[in-house]
């Protein structure tokens, strides 16, 4: 049984998680609350493996409350607003769910959830598998493993996988801090590469599946380091 809580202002949001919760053998909707204070004295004296939770509460605010439980639980954040997700992302959360909430939807990041609690020893808490990112006016999740490299294209970033090129509005000192430092490495003013998928590395340039990509002076000790080069 998986035990749940969900932190909204608005009642119809929780009779809407409450109904979609009542659907899902093994999901234990144990208690529901307007406040995240409130919230967060329940949950220091009970058993919670999964938070139902907006964003945009009053006193404590539900970015504030994941970073105080983000290490003890797993978090659905609940927004009527995108542009919160990716913040979201940022705090290690197994999903978003944009409002008004299907059960479609609420079922997938429902299902996200339970994948991880049964594998509590599989990752670290904060270990993230996609990236959250803008497409023009709609948010895409890319899982990392895909990604070939990353090229900066004036104030866009390009995200190159093996079929597609995503463009997205951001610097690349921006998307670099949301990525994994362990798997990713900056190897040129342009460009950002997975360190897993470097095919051959010559005095100027890295290969990746048959693509060319420059390599900065400057930068290629860090990359023979962690690539644990003599």
């Amino acid at each position: 049984m998986i035990n749940a809580i969900a932190i909204d202002d608005e009642p119809v949001a929780l009779d809407i998680i409450a109904a979609h919760a009542q659907k899902i053998p093994g999901l234990n909707l144990q208690a529901a609350f307007s406040s995240a204070t409130e919230a967060l004295t329940y949950f220091d004296t009970n058993t919670v493996d999964l938070i139902f939770l907006d964003i945009n509460i009053p006193g404590l605010t539900g970015l504030e409350f994941a970073e105080i439980v983000r290490d003890r639980a797993q978090i659905i954040f609940t927004t009527a607003y995108a542009d919160h997700a990716l913040k979201g992302f940022d705090l290690a959360a197994t999903d978003y769910l944009l409002k008004p909430i299907n059960f479609t939807r609420f079922l997938q990041a429902y299902k996200q959830s339970e994948l991880r609690l049964r594998q509590p020893d599989s990752k670290p808490a904060a270990y993230v598998e996609t990236l959250l990112i803008k497409d023009g006016s709609i948010w895409v999740q890319i899982p990392l493993s895909g990604i070939l490299y990353i090229e900066a294209e004036d104030n866009y970033v390009s995200i190159v996988e093996n079929n597609k090129r995503t463009l997205t509005r951001i610097t690349l000192n921006e998307l670099q801090q949301k990525l994994p430092q362990g798997g990713f490495l900056r190897i040129h003013k342009s460009f950002i590469v997975p360190l897993s998928k470097i095919e051959k590395i010559e005095r100027h340039q890295v290969t990746i599946s048959s693509m060319r990509i420059p390599l900065s002076r400057s930068y290629r000790d860090e990359l023979f380091r962690r690539l644990k080069v003599t």
